[in-house]
């Protein structure tokens, strides 16, 4: 398992990294670009509104045997409900059938998007995306967030709480002399928006894809060492376990031939 996890890792890893900068110079520019526009011209998805049902979008894989990878995200995901102020409802969407079985018994799981991993592709992520959007713009929740594991390296990951919806503007952004904008503003922004949502969730759902065989291949190892380790330690108590045995064999054999000579 160790050894086809490391030969997922290394496409997933140069998945993730491959477009990282392309989504975080997309969100950037639209937070910059969302800051100079006023409240009235700002896109359906900028808006800020008195929070009273939040949606929770926890990522996790649809397997185990990965340590503490999908322990980490349920238990984030339930901090985030716990945190809030009292009468704010929180529903879940699961992405992993491990978050599916977590919040199928304790929390309300709207959704179960777990087989996107049998074809993880931007198609496939962008209907998700545009479910979310479509609840958010609806009005059915107040605000959207996100928790995955971020990748940083074969034996770490970074357990992330991101907002997803309402997009927050940069507070003094500007992007005025760095761009010369046609169309409008307002149209490049009511059409780069959701191309920017389906992208960062395209990015979370790769990233935890990367943290997942991170993670079991990091299981996988730390279990042999422990297997060879404790098979060492058996290994020798049964020795020395046979060694006094014979040493016993070994002492009626010679006292039953004294007695016989006494």
């Amino acid at each position: 398992m160790k050894m086809v996890s490391a030969a997922k890792l290394k496409k997933a890893q140069d998945a993730i990294t491959a477009m990282r900068p392309y989504a975080n110079k997309l969100t950037d520019l639209l937070q910059n670009l969302s800051a100079t526009m006023g409240a009235d011209n700002g896109s359906q998805f900028t808006q800020q509104r008195q929070v009273k049902k939040v949606l929770v979008v926890a990522i996790t894989s649809n397997r185990g045997l990965c340590g503490a990878f999908n322990a980490n995200i349920i238990k984030a995901a339930s901090a985030s409900k716990e945190n809030r102020q009292k009468g704010v409802q929180t529903d879940y969407m699961a992405i992993g059938k491990k978050a599916n079985d977590a919040f199928s018994k304790n929390g309300n799981v709207v959704a179960n998007h777990s087989a996107i991993y049998e074809d993880l592709t931007f198609a496939n992520v962008a209907e998700v995306a545009d479910d979310l959007m479509g609840r958010f713009s609806k009005g059915d929740y107040d605000k959207i967030e996100l928790v995955y594991n971020k990748f940083k390296n074969a034996a770490t990951q970074e357990v992330m709480v991101e907002d997803y919806l309402p997009l927050i503007p940069v507070e003094g952004g500007s992007v005025e002399g760095d761009y010369l904008f046609e169309p409008s503003k307002t149209e490049i922004v009511s059409q780069l928006i959701p191309k920017a949502l389906k992208t960062q969730l395209y990015k979370a759902i790769r990233d935890s894809f990367a943290s997942e065989h991170g993670a079991r291949m990091t299981a996988m190892h730390k279990a042999t060492d422990n297997a060879t380790e404790l098979r060492d330690q058996l290994k020798l108590t049964y020795n020395k376990a046979r060694q006094a045995a014979i040493t016993n064999e070994i002492l009626e054999i010679v006292g039953g031939a004294e007695a016989l000579n006494g």
